[in-house]
Formats: C-alpha cells, structure tokens, sequence
C-alpha cells in the first residue's frame, strides 16, 4: 500500500491548522496580554480569566467543549452554534496558545524599562500612543524567541483534532495503521513527517525573529 499520498493529504491539513491557529494564537496574545496590563478593571478582569481558564484546563477537554458541548447549549437556546470540525479544531487551538502567548506579551511588556514610560509622558504621550509607539516596538523582538516554541507546540498539538474526526496527518496515519496493522512504519513515518514539519517551523520562525531585530535595529 502507497502510504505516503494520504499522509500527505493528511500533512496538508496540519499545516492549514498550524497557520490559522498561529496566527489566531497571536491574535489573542496581543489581545489579552495588553488586556492584562490595562488600567480598565473590566478588560483586566476579563483578560486574566481567559488566561487562567485555557492555560489550566486540558487542550483535549476544551477541543471536545467546543465541538461536541457547544452544539448542546445552542439547541438549548434556540441557536445553532454547531462548528465544523476544521473550526472548531483551529479555535481551540489558537485559543490554548493565545492563553499561553498572553503571558509572554505581558511579560515583555513589563520587561520595558519604566524610564521609557516617563520619556512618554514627558512628551504627553497618550496610553495608546506610548503602547504602540514606545512598548511594543521595544518588547515585540523579546517575544520572539517565546513565540517560536508556542508555534512548534503548536504544530504538535494539531494531532488532538483526530479525535474529532479530522482529516490531519495523526488521523490519516491511524486509518492507515488500522487497515494494514504496520504500526512500526506508520508511526516511523509519522514521526518523521512531524520532526520534518518541526524543523521548517522553527527555520521559518527563526527568519521572522531575524527580521524582527533587524526592523526594530532600523527604528532606534
């Protein structure tokens, strides 16, 4: 049996998830993790919940939470909140890594040196304009390195949304092992497309830190 054509098909879907979900991810970072340092109480009340909900409960539990237990509290209210299962996997995803991710943007930002605060408000800076002018451009390249393990992380969770039917490269690989019952090269095969997909992953996230520093050696 050609094992390869439907791994692949399989490898393609992972990489569709690992993109979405990244770039999710991200979004969510910023997102909560400036929430988190926000004078607003509300924002910051809503930020640290997030962070505390998806960093302390199980990825697989909040997987099957939005795929299986969402629908149920939709037809309760009358509202059809069924998410197809590439949604639903690439939610969950971003979500789980936005929470992780949220701390890291937290913490660079508060690594900025507080003397760059008083230079702002020395210039009458406005809280936004100190965060996107003085912040973000000075604590973005410390974020990267941290980012570059989330993504990897990431990529490897991707093999949960099996579980829920998806068509990825774990739920490929699992066909393919029950019908022929050669584990021992399908999951040599496996684990070698992962560490393969790892590797670009972290070059790629590696050219991004790269350009990054070299954006933020231009601006100073």
């Amino acid at each position: 049996m050609n094992y390869i054509v439907p791994l692949l098909e399989g490898a393609w879907v992972t990489v569709q998830l690992t993109v979405i979900s990244t770039i999710g991810g991200a979004f969510f970072s910023f997102l909560f993790g400036v929430g988190r340092l926000s004078p607003n109480r509300a924002a910051r009340y809503l930020s640290v919940g997030f962070i505390e909900v998806f960093r302390g409960t199980s990825l697989l539990v909040q997987l099957f939470w939005l795929y299986f237990a969402l629908p149920l509290i939709g037809e309760a209210l009358g509202i059809n909140l069924r998410l197809p299962p590439v949604a639903a996997g690439a939610l969950a995803l971003s979500l789980n890594i936005g929470a992780y991710g949220a701390e890291v943007v937290r913490g660079a930002l508060q690594a900025v040196p507080r003397e760059q605060h008083e230079v702002a408000k020395a210039l009458d800076f406005t809280p936004r304009q100190t965060l996107w002018r003085i912040s973000l451009p000075q604590a973005i390249p410390e974020m990267m390195p941290s980012f570059g393990n989330l993504a990897v992380q990431n990529l490897k969770d991707t093999a949960l949304v099996s579980l829920i039917s998806l068509g990825d490269l774990a739920f490929k690989a699992e066909q393919i092992r029950n019908f022929t019952q050669d584990s021992t090269t399908i999951y040599a095969i496996l684990l070698l497309m992962y560490f393969g997909m790892a590797l670009v992953l972290t070059a790629i996230m590696k050219l991004l830190e790269r350009s990054v520093g070299r954006w933020r050696a231009g601006g100073v």
